[in-house]
């Protein structure tokens, strides 16, 4: 009983200090020079206690780049929408776990083990831009390109026609595609946030597993 409490409490102490190294050890560990033209794009990153999603704003550039989701459902021609709203995460527990009340075991544990994953994408109007939960960053035009492109490439079939799963939204308007990568504990949908937001060019933690290490790191290092 005794060697089960100290390896569980070994355990918890490991992935605190891993937590803790991922939050305040930068990634990349040294900023690059800022040569290019000044910030252009206002993004926003919305957060939740478990879950991160990325607004990219809904201009012209955005709606063709994105024209691609019309054909399933997601209305990114509406002059009503402002934003457009993109996260990863396993298949099974996103899904399956639309509120807390649906909440199942066996998402949970594909979600802690290895899952497939999906895109969820939305639309949004206007977003309040003072919420805690809503964090705005600056990119130039060509970190936003960056940024596009890393979220297309997410969708599986990104080269051509992207496969949308077959009843599958919160909502009206909210579609689930499939993806590529696996997900799991380590490589979840906050580390795929993390990934999206380094390849436009901000600095993020070396690990962050969790909403409120990524807001720290982007804090930090940015």
């Amino acid at each position: 009983m005794k060697k089960t409490a100290y390896g569980l409490l070994a355990a918890i102490l490991l992935v605190a200090a891993a937590a803790a190294i991922g939050t305040f050890v930068p990634r990349p560990l040294f900023a690059s020079s800022t040569d290019g033209p000044g910030a252009t794009t206002r993004i926003l990153l919305l957060s939740n206690p478990i879950h991160t999603d990325i607004a990219i704003p809904l201009v012209d550039e955005t709606r063709t780049a994105f024209a691609f989701l019309a054909g399933s459902g997601i209305p990114v021609e509406d002059s009503a929408a402002e934003w457009l709203v993109i996260g990863w995460g396993g298949r099974s527990f996103y899904l399956e776990t639309p509120t807390w009340a649906d909440l199942k075991p066996l998402p949970v544990l594909r979600a802690l083990t290895l899952d497939r994953s999906v895109m969820h994408v939305d639309i949004a109007g206007r977003i309040d831009e003072t919420h805690p939960a809503v964090t705005p960053l600056q990119l130039d035009a060509a970190e936003f390109q960056s940024l596009k492109a890393f979220i297309k490439a997410s969708f599986a079939g990104a080269g051509g026609e992207v496969e949308a799963v077959p009843n599958a939204g919160y909502g009206a308007y909210d579609r689930f595609f499939e993806a590529n990568g696996y997900f799991n504990a380590f490589a979840g949908c906050n580390t795929w946030t993390a990934a999206a937001l380094r390849a436009a060019g901000l600095r993020t933690g070396l690990w962050n597993p969790l909403p409120q290490t990524l807001a720290v790191s982007l804090r930090l290092f940015n």
